[in-house]
């Protein structure tokens, strides 16, 4: 009887790991497209990614680069003040989005455009999301806003 027992123990324990390995597979799989990793303007023009990758950018609205197309269309380009990057955007623009700037938008980069999707803007007047800080601050750029 204790064998019965014990062989039925080692089953359901066998079952649950296949059913665990088999669920975070699924749930990987699931998210290869969800995942977009951060750039700087710098490490995309050092190292530029595929045009079929989806990722984002952020930095600074560099002054003067803010042009309005027909339509929706919108150019401008985002600095970190080591490299500059052109940005294509149709569609509408957070409130808060200006020249001087902190941004982050999600898109591809082709032809030496960042073709965005997306653009996220500032809250308020000092935030600014991690990745620009961590990328201003590399390249020597931040500067600390008092609160």
């Amino acid at each position: 009887m204790k064998t019965l027992k014990k062989q039925r123990r080692i089953q359901v324990i066998a079952a649950a790991t296949v059913a665990l390995v088999l669920a975070t597979g699924l749930i990987g799989y699931a998210m290869r497209d969800g995942i977009n990793f951060f750039r700087s303007p710098s490490q995309v023009m050092e190292e530029p990614p595929s045009p079929s990758e989806v990722f984002r950018i952020g930095g600074l609205v560099e002054e003067g680069s803010l042009v309005r197309g027909e339509g929706h269309e919108v150019r401008f380009s985002v600095t970190d003040g080591g490299a500059t990057v052109q940005v294509v955007f149709s569609g509408v623009l957070p409130d808060l989005f200006e020249e001087n700037q902190g941004m982050v938008g999600t898109g591809r980069y082709i032809d030496g455009v960042f073709e965005a999707s997306e653009i996220l803007a500032k809250h308020d007047e000092t935030y600014m999301p991690k990745e620009v800080v961590d990328a201003l601050k590399e390249q020597g750029v931040y500067q600390e806003h008092d609160s």
